[in-house]
């Protein structure tokens, strides 16, 4: 059976339909509607085709079609028409995601948060994967008589700071020669690599400024570069699951939070991801939580080297359109951003 332009048609203004309506399609609706060029009754005709050849089903409480896990792979792959976004719309999200670019994380949070704003969707942004981020500098900021922040600041901008209670008293001038010591020690090194550096071997120039402060201090500083090794993954727009007509059914909204509530299990998803945009739709998805999903990610990059994952999940239904459009946008605005953190890193 062949699908021949005449079905393609048909089939690109159902899939439409379905998308912006959530309602099942049938033949008079496509005739009324659509400039199609063919009766009801062949409309009809080649919605049946369509469905023998697996594009279309059937629900059984009415009398239209709905679209397939196989139908929404060949509209994203060959019938799609990616929205082009409004210049209000780019301006927008530019100024929304460079309004505060200051610190890394705030910046991935800001992004997901930006994602559900505009696609209505359950959006998430996960940060690189930091086995070869590289130190940029440490610093110990006095806050008072036995209490520091130490910053710890990567070169993918990434920055930690850690409130740390000292068990012994300490100078200003202790505390600056400790942290020019610290940034000696660990620039320029991966994250991976100075959590085996010999601490007591890397200080031996350096004896009176390790002294019982930097004891103190540095089983915070391995605890913090473990902590910053981990990949955080920020989420949005949970509740707006409940305003898309598939999730009024309450097991089918209860196993999507569920889904989205085992977090590691989710990011370790996305980590497993090629990079670049990938759609995967339905069943293409191997977890069973996911078969009446669809979710879209896409990567950042920092320095061309770091690559961190954003995107969006939620029904099969979606506007695949637009939604690609936004995270494409985003993803780009993203990697501008960050050239302007690290520029402005620099210049300090």
């Amino acid at each position: 059976m062949d699908l021949n332009e005449r079905k393609l048609r048909i089939l690109q203004a159902l899939i439409g339909d379905f998308i912006r309506t959530g309602e099942p399609v049938g033949s008079r609706t496509l005739s009324k509607k659509y400039a199609l060029g063919v009766s009801p009754a062949t409309i009809r005709n080649e919605m049946s085709d369509l469905e023998d050849m697996g594009f279309l089903t059937h629900p059984h409480t009415s009398a239209g079609r709905v679209p397939s896990d196989k139908a929404y792979r060949l509209y994203v792959n060959e019938l799609m028409r990616k929205k082009e976004l409004t210049i209000e719309e780019k301006q927008v999200i530019s100024e929304k995601l460079h309004s505060d670019i200051s610190e890394f994380e705030k910046t991935i949070q800001h992004a997901a948060s930006l994602l559900s704003e505009i696609t209505n969707l359950t959006s998430f942004a996960m940060t690189p994967e930091a086995d070869e981020d590289l130190l940029r500098f440490i610093n110990i900021l006095p806050v008072d008589q036995s209490t520091v922040v130490l910053m710890i600041v990567a070169e993918s901008g990434k920055v930690s700071n850690t409130a740390l209670k000292l068990k012994v008293p300490y100078t200003r001038e202790n505390i600056e020669l400790l942290s020019k010591s610290m940034t000696y020690n660990f620039k320029g090194k991966t994250i991976s690599e100075a959590l085996t550096v010999d601490i007591i071997k890397s200080f031996e120039t350096d004896l009176e400024a390790m002294g019982m402060l930097a004891q103190n201090i540095m089983p915070n500083f391995m605890k913090t570069l473990e902590k910053m090794l981990n990949v955080n993954l920020y989420m949005d727009g949970l509740t707006n699951i409940f305003s898309i007509p598939e999730y009024n059914d309450i097991d089918r909204a209860k196993m999507f939070l569920e889904l989205l509530d085992k977090k590691e299990d989710f990011t370790k998803k996305l980590i497993k991801r090629e990079n670049g945009v990938i759609i995967t739709i339905g069943n293409e998805n191997a977890d069973d939580m996911m078969q009446n999903c669809s979710l879209i990610t896409a990567t950042y990059h920092i320095d061309g080297k770091l690559v961190g994952k954003i995107g969006v999940i939620g029904p099969t239904r979606m506007k695949y359109d637009e939604v690609t459009s936004v995270i494409e946008y985003v993803t780009e605005n993203l990697n501008n951003t960050f050239k302007l953190i690290g520029g402005n890193e620099d210049d300090e």
